[in-house]
């Protein structure tokens, strides 16, 4: 097997076209994160426990729109794979309810690079 498909990943996708503050994208990517784990350890516990020994690889993609995180929670449901869908509480920069980023996993690499291997990095 190789590194890539046993190496445990999560991906999280954000919102290019919101224009967030860098502290608001990392305060939804933590959430995002804190979805995915305690979905995780419900469902998933010994690969949960594997990836937090294995040093927590994440990587942070970007989309272009609501309809594309949308999309890329369906497939990764479809395939299995742990999701998070965040929608903001709106107490700062947009409206209650703006769907902000997917998270994904953890899963394996090539599960989820199947997905989203397409994307490009936040920039």
């Amino acid at each position: 097997m190789s590194q890539s498909s046993s190496e445990l990943t999560m991906v999280f996708i954000a919102r290019k076209d919101l224009k967030l503050s860098a502290g608001k994208l990392a305060a939804q990517v933590g959430h995002a994160t804190a979805e995915c784990v305690t979905k995780a350890e419900r469902t998933e516990p010994r690969l949960l426990d594997r990836y937090m020994r294995v040093g927590q690889r994440k990587v942070v993609c970007q989309a272009a729109s609501e309809d594309d995180l949308r999309r890329l929670f369906g497939q990764a449901k479809d395939a299995g794979i742990t999701a998070a869908l965040i929608k903001d509480a709106g107490h700062t920069e947009i409206p209650a309810g703006t769907v902000t980023v997917v998270g994904l996993g953890p899963a394996n690499r090539d599960k989820i690079d199947a997905i989203t291997g397409s994307l490009p990095l936040l920039s």
